[in-house]
């Protein structure tokens, strides 16, 4: 809380100029605007200010028939009292006009910037949480960008020495990577114990923290098809998960597996369990955006801050073209909140 009692706005950031992240925050925006005069309730987006150049999303918004006024604020505060009238845009000039679809490395340092100064201010207490729209990071590398993605950017900022642990989360199921951004082929090596039990740590403890889940359960997916058959289809099950998973029971986590992923992520299935570790990026995306592929969050386990993001990336081939669904950051948008509010709890 502010000492006002007012809690801190989210911090936005802009994510790739030229995708889609401007559009899908002037349309939470206006969501937020359309239920203004509603009794707070879940699902209702909740104040942020955008990391942004106001100038393109004032033109983005002509261009695109939408009805948001966009006005520069001089800081978080004064964007959270402004928010119910118009879009509060914290100002991060861009080096180069931006065109839909087309992703320009000299606007690199600027989509850099934007996610720096998001995470000073949730770490001063300006804002409460970071959502992130989505980054083009072929274009980042070009600019100069060194991580795999957000997730490790974000603990590079954080100077952690642990890798945080990425949580993809729908309507009824948590997915956890152990691997994340590496081919299926590099991914197998670094499918260890210790990978396991650090994934199971930090899901487990983000579970308590952030979602006031007392006792997590967690289903632990084998990688080989059926659980490796008793080691007839590889013996990673037998040598590394079931070791692992036996670790974290020791430790009190309550962790069941391996268990076969073609049977895991079933309706009556996911009702055992309060989240799912998965041995690749693909066995965790897969199911979770085949059930709820508009309301996804993606969320960051193990920093000193809340950090949620949209479960899509940049969309540069709709970019500009008004077709880009906002449910996804707006589900970012209400999980910060909620992950933030327990936190202060």
């Amino acid at each position: 809380m502010t000492e006002s009692g007012v809690r801190p706005p989210l911090a936005l950031t802009m994510g790739e100029p030229a995708g889609i992240g401007g559009e899908i925050a002037l349309k939470a925006w206006a969501e937020a605007r359309a239920k203004a005069g509603a009794a707070r309730a879940d699902g209702a987006v909740p104040p942020f200010v955008l990391l942004d150049d106001p100038a393109r999303l004032e033109a983005l918004a002509a261009r695109l028939g939408l009805p948001v006024p966009v006005k520069a604020v001089g800081s978080m505060a004064e964007g959270a009292a402004l928010f119910g009238a118009a879009l509060p845009v914290l100002p991060q000039p861009l080096a180069a006009p931006v065109t839909p679809g087309r992703p320009d490395p000299a606007n690199g340092a600027a989509v850099i910037a934007s996610i720096d100064r998001a995470v000073e201010l949730v770490r001063r207490g300006e804002a409460s949480a970071v959502v992130t729209n989505p980054i083009q990071k072929s274009a980042l590398y070009a600019a100069g960008f060194r991580h795999p993605g957000h997730t490790e950017y974000l603990a590079h900022l954080a100077g952690l020495t642990e890798e945080p642990v990425m949580m993809l989360a729908a309507q009824d199921l948590r997915v956890v990577p152990v691997t994340i951004h590496v081919s299926v082929r590099d991914a197998v090596p670094l499918v260890t114990r210790e990978a396991i039990l650090h994934a199971g740590r930090v899901t487990a403890a983000g579970l308590v923290r952030d979602f006031g889940i007392v006792r997590p359960r967690l289903a632990v997916a084998a990688l080989n098809p059926h659980a490796g058959e008793g080691g007839a289809m590889g013996r990673e099950e037998i040598d590394i998960i079931a070791p692992a998973v036996a670790d974290l029971r020791a430790e009190g986590i309550d962790a069941v597996g391996p268990k076969p992923a073609d049977t895991l992520f079933h309706a009556a299935a996911r009702r055992g369990y309060d989240a799912a570790l998965c041995m690749y990026h693909d066995q965790a995306l897969i199911p979770l955006k085949t059930i709820d592929f508009d309301t996804g969050v993606n969320i960051t386990l193990g920093l000193p801050f809340v950090r949620t993001s949209p479960d899509h990336g940049t969309a540069l081939d709709i970019a500009g073209t008004g077709k880009a669904g906002a449910s996804s950051l707006i589900a970012a948008l209400t999980t910060a909140e909620a992950m933030a509010a327990r936190r202060r709890a």
